[in-house]
């Protein structure tokens, strides 16, 4: 018996929009859902010879903080204003007694270049600092990401 050893497939329930990244890389908008709630999700998609789908690099959006992340992302001019990394906005996502996680959206400059940073932040008693669950969008494609999370 031969067991079937592909990677899972990537079925979202609405495939909204894409963006190419300079490295071959994808960032897909879609709409899924989990145990019936329904989210928007922003992730980075990669392709090769070893592995091809999703990566950690992504984040889940639903409810007040997807209109929230619209909001600040509309404000923003057409070409960035910012010489050095601009926090937008601070979401609450999710708060317990271990842990606080909000989501930061932020103007940053990497390599020279400036993209619109939307990462994870997270308080507890062992870490406090930036999570690996982000995305990082390029500046030249907010107006279209902002359409695609419509």
């Amino acid at each position: 018996m031969t067991e079937n050893t592909a990677a899972p497939t990537y079925n979202p329930l609405k495939d909204v929009g894409r963006l190419t990244m300079s490295d071959g890389s994808e960032i897909r908008f879609y709409a899924d859902e989990f145990k019936g709630y329904p989210f928007g999700s922003i992730r980075t998609f990669v392709k090769r010879d070893t592995y091809e789908g999703p990566t950690k690099a992504g984040v889940t959006l639903k409810g007040a903080v997807l209109d929230g992340v619209i909001e600040a992302m509309e404000k923003l001019p057409k070409e960035p204003a910012a010489l050095e990394d601009v926090e937008l906005a601070r979401f609450e996502k999710k708060k317990n007694a271990e842990e606080a996680i909000e989501l930061v959206v932020r103007i940053t400059i990497y390599k020279d270049t400036t993209g619109v940073d939307l990462r994870e932040w997270v308080v507890s008693e062992s870490y406090t600092g930036w999570s690996k669950k982000g995305v990082r969008l390029p500046y030249a494609d907010i107006a279209k990401s902002v359409g695609y999370l419509k």
